[in-house]
């Protein structure tokens, strides 16, 4: 009788990849957006968005970490999308960068879910990982 186990090598399921492709293409789309707008806060902005996506897709160990750098593009489009509510210009450009920025949010909270858990999860994951820099800056200070 033949056994069936599980693979030991995890998978990225269709429904992962498209989703992060999607993140990926609004996440570049908003820093194209800025950079075309010039300005030293704006290809900042663009810079940081561009970051973020380049760390949504990096393979190997920092893939591990991936549910942090999906906490900190939200974080980033809110407080992106907050600045432009208090101080930004009213033009189609903007306007249409907002409903990226938004769709971007929505979508990275769908994946959040799907991935890490939904809000249990990161805090679960928030918890171990300030665990882990309190265990590690603890081991450092007794040597």
């Amino acid at each position: 009788m033949v056994a069936i186990t599980r693979r030991e090598t995890p998978t990225l399921r269709l429904t992962t990849l498209v989703l992060r492709t999607i993140v990926v293409l609004l996440t570049l789309a908003t820093a194209a957006i800025h950079a075309s707008l010039g300005g030293m806060m704006f290809m900042a902005n663009a810079v940081g968005y561009s970051v973020l996506a380049l760390a949504m897709v990096v393979p190997g160990p920092l893939a591990r970490y991936r549910w942090l750098v999906r906490l900190a593009l939200i974080g980033f489009a809110a407080v992106t999308i907050a600045g432009w509510v208090a101080f930004g210009a009213r033009f189609d450009l903007a306007y249409l960068d907002k409903g990226i920025e938004v769709a971007l949010v929505g979508i990275l909270l769908v994946e959040q879910w799907r991935s890490d858990g939904g809000p249990a999860g990161v805090y679960r994951l928030v918890r171990r990982f300030l665990g882990g820099l309190a265990v590690g800056t603890f081991a450092r200070r007794t040597r």
